[in-house]
């Protein structure tokens, strides 16, 4: 059920299963259900409920939680429970846009995939290596690692979380200046999150379709861009997203500040900002640190 609500974007729900599941949790009893399931249940508990706290607001529990799912896994001593945190803690570190540790977990579960012949954790490491291009500004690289961990990532079955790889894509080609590629991948992004639900990465999917429109700057930019933001803003307020609600703030309050309003891109952030209780050295609450001081200037 805190699988279910993640990927529906039920965050607060999410985190109540999760809670519940830790407190049944019994090492003795339950770690021997891996060989049945594929994983040890805690450590799929630790590995979704990281990026469910990062969502809700809490950046410091949520990687607390990363990095306890990652040691979990390590002592069980079972590949697969490894791979599947190596898997959830790289998206993690993604949305955190912490991508140079990202690149490196995702390298680590390359090469434990491939020791095992695990193609969908091999074909995922890919897909990770690539997303984390984006974010470091090398769209080509990241063009070619993402298509190819795609194209593998399917032949096994796969659908869950493509919306985090497909939007990615989408701004990688974007970057490179490909407008009509990247909106192929938005757009079929988008068309998971209304036939799928899975809305996990809805906010941000329409945020970075703002960005790309403004990187395409067709003659009606402003608008619809200034709706893109909006769009995700209300996605995340919905959804209680607090991490996703600062960050698409910030490019409402930067589009904003652009155009001269600079007092209601204050009004707009200030709020969301004052909310958080951790996580201040993490690079969103930086930059929300530091626009708001432009702005009070």
């Amino acid at each position: 059920m805190g699988h279910t609500m993640t990927l529906l974007g039920e965050f607060a729900q999410a985190r109540r299963h999760y809670d519940k599941a830790i407190a049944l949790y019994n090492p003795a009893e339950h770690r021997q259900l891996a060989m049945r399931f594929g994983q040890d249940i805690m450590t799929t508990v630790l590995s979704y409920r990281c990026l469910t706290l990062w969502s809700l607001g809490y950046p410091e529990s949520g990687l607390k939680n990363a990095n306890q799912a990652i040691e979990v896994a390590r002592e069980t001593g079972q590949a697969a429970s490894l791979m599947f945190a190596l898997f959830m803690s790289s998206i993690f570190h993604i949305a955190c846009r912490n991508y140079s540790l990202a690149n490196d977990l995702a390298r680590e579960l390359f090469t434990l995939a491939k020791d095992k012949s695990a193609l969908l954790w091999k074909a995922s490491s890919l897909v990770f290596q690539g997303c984390s291009s984006v974010g470091s500004g090398k769209p080509a690289d990241a063009v070619a690692l993402i298509t190819s961990g795609i194209d593998g990532y399917r032949s096994t079955g796969a659908t869950a979380l493509l919306t985090v790889s497909l939007s990615h894509l989408g701004k990688a080609y974007a970057d490179l200046g490909q407008f009509n590629e990247g909106w192929r991948y938005i757009n079929e992004a988008s068309h998971i999150v209304e036939t799928a639900e899975e809305k996990i990465w809805e906010a941000e999917l329409n945020r970075i379709s703002g960005e790309i429109v403004m990187l395409s700057k067709p003659l009606d930019a402003t608008t619809a861009v200034e709706q893109y933001f909006a769009n995700a803003l209300a996605i995340a307020r919905k959804q209680q997203a607090k991490s996703w609600e600062l960050r698409a703030s910030m490019s409402l309050a930067r589009l904003w500040r652009d155009q001269g309003k600079v007092q209601q891109a204050r009004e707009l952030l200030a709020p969301v900002y004052g909310w958080f209780t951790e996580g201040f050295d993490t690079l969103d609450l930086k930059e929300a640190k530091a626009l708001l001081e432009e702005l009070a200037s």
